[in-house]
Order: C-alpha cells, then sequence, then structure tokens
C-alpha cells in the first residue's frame, strides 16, 4: 500500500483526487484549509508541514494560490526531499509559460521548481476546468450586458476526470511531463457563455470586445488549449446540467 500526501485535498480538483486513491486502497493524507489533522499552510512551511510530509510515498500537488503560489512549492520540494519522497506529481495549465498572464507564468514557474527539485517528478498540464469558467461566466452576467473577450475559444474539462488521471499517475513511476488533457469541446467563449445563461435561467445580451495585450493575443491564438489532447468525456452542457438541473435546451445554439 503506497502512502500519498495530496496538496490542496480539501478543493474541487484535490478532494476527488483523495476519493479515488483511498478508494483504490491507498494511504491518503490530504493537506489544506480545514484537512485534519494537515490543515497547513504551505508559504508557512515549518513543522507542521515536515509532519505532514513525513513517510509519505508520493506526492500530488494539486494546491493552488493567486499569491505565494512558487513560495509555497518551494517549502513543499524541501519538505519532501527531507522525507525521501519518491514521487511528486504537480497539475499544472495549458499555456503555463506560454500566455503572458500572472497565474500561467507562476505555474511556469513552480513546473521549473519541480523539474530542479532533485525528486522523481511528473507533470501533467490541463485545460481550464468548468467550475473555472462557470464562475467566471457568474461574475460576467451580474451586468445587464454581458461583456467577453473577442476571438477567443476555449476547451473546458471536467475535474473530476483531471483528478482520475492524477490518481492513475500518482501510483505509476515518475514520467516527467505527461501529454496535456483538454475537454473534450473547443468552442468560442460567447457560446459556452450562451449555454451558461440558458442553464440559469438568465437572459443578457452579450458584447464580444477586442482588447489589448500580449496575454490576449495568446488566448486569441489558443496557447491555452490542448486540441490535439482532447481526451475529456463531459461536455459544458454535460457539467451545467448536473450543477444546475436540466434547464438546457435540447442541442447547442451557437
Amino acid at each position: 500500500m503506497t502512502t500519498i500526501l495530496v496538496t490542496g485535498g480539501t478543493g474541487t480538483l484535490g478532494r476527488p483526487v483523495v476519493e479515488r486513491l483511498r478508494a483504490d486502497g491507498h494511504e491518503v493524507r490530504a493537506l489544506g484549509p480545514g484537512a485534519r489533522p494537515h490543515a497547513v499552510e504551505l508559504r508557512e512551511g515549518g513543522p507542521a508541514l515536515d509532519a505532514a510530509v513525513a513517510g509519505a510515498d508520493t506526492v500530488v500537488h494539486c494546491a493552488g494560490a493567486p499569491r505565494g503560489e512558487e513560495e509555497g512549492a518551494a517549502h513543499l520540494i524541501a519538505a519532501a526531499r527531507r522525507a525521501g519522497v519518491g514521487h511528486l506529481v504537480l497539475v499544472s495549465v495549458v499555456g503555463a509559460g506560454r500566455v503572458p498572464l500572472g497565474p500561467y507564468q507562476s505555474r511556469r514557474a513552480v513546473e521549473r521548481l519541480v523539474e530542479e527539485s532533485g525528486l522523481g517528478w511528473t507533470v501533467l498540464r490541463a485545460t481550464r476546468a468548468h467550475d473555472v469558467l462557470a464562475s467566471f461566466f457568474e461574475r460576467r452576467a451580474r451586468p445587464p450586458v454581458m461583456l467577453l473577450p473577442a476571438g477567443v475559444r476555449e476547451q473546458p474539462v471536467e475535474a473530476a476526470e483531471v483528478a482520475g488521471r492524477l490518481a492513475a499517475l500518482a501510483v505509476g513511476a515518475p514520467a516527467g511531463r505527461v501529454p496535456d488533457m483538454g475537454g473534450p469541446e473547443v468552442r468560442p467563449v460567447e457560446s459556452l457563455a450562451r449555454a451558461y445563461l440558458r442553464a440559469t435561467a438568465r437572459h443578457r445580451p452579450l458584447l464580444s470586445l477586442p482588447l489589448p495585450g500580449r496575454a490576449y493575443r495568446g488566448f486569441r491564438e489558443g496557447e491555452h488549449l490542448a486540441p490535439r489532447q482532447a481526451v475529456g468525456r463531459r461536455t459544458f452542457e454535460e457539467y451545467l446540467t448536473a450543477r444546475f438541473g436540466p434547464r438546457i435546451e435540447t442541442g447547442r445554439q451557437d
């Protein structure tokens, strides 16, 4: 039986990783806010983090943070080295290092820390999850007009499917950078926004606007997409139906 530590183990992605691994008979420790006895803040490091990592064969790093992500990863890697962890699995994002936007650049920096850690490592990049896009649309739907970036496509993937892939990687040997994982469809952001509005019974006119800057150009050019790795199965409509109920009309209206 393998002992596996999952950072972010109480989050949208980490929780199903924990559940999948436990169902397969592994000893799993969840680390994150509210995770007892390992409610550890990665940015602080220290003895509590060392205690959580001690005795773990594998660490799956699912935790993310708007600030201090690199610092937290550095603390985790140092603790993993001290504990003699044999395998560090990192979930990253498609477009890391290519899209010139803070979170994408930060995630690439974390990848580099993992690659240079001296530990056995595996990195899986995935496209943005369904719930991330749903949260984006929820914010955009608050005003009377829904403003969207023109010319952008998205490829949302089901978080539980990414979790399943991470769980499988965690019990395997270190594999380095593995193929990206994308959702089943690459679609204009307007199409996905309309699906969200139908699912939530909202009525908003859409206004697509071009935006300035290199980051927007990266999104417009699809640097955050993985069309050749469209291995996800659950569509955005299926996710919305499960979350909000069967309000979506039959067929897409793109």
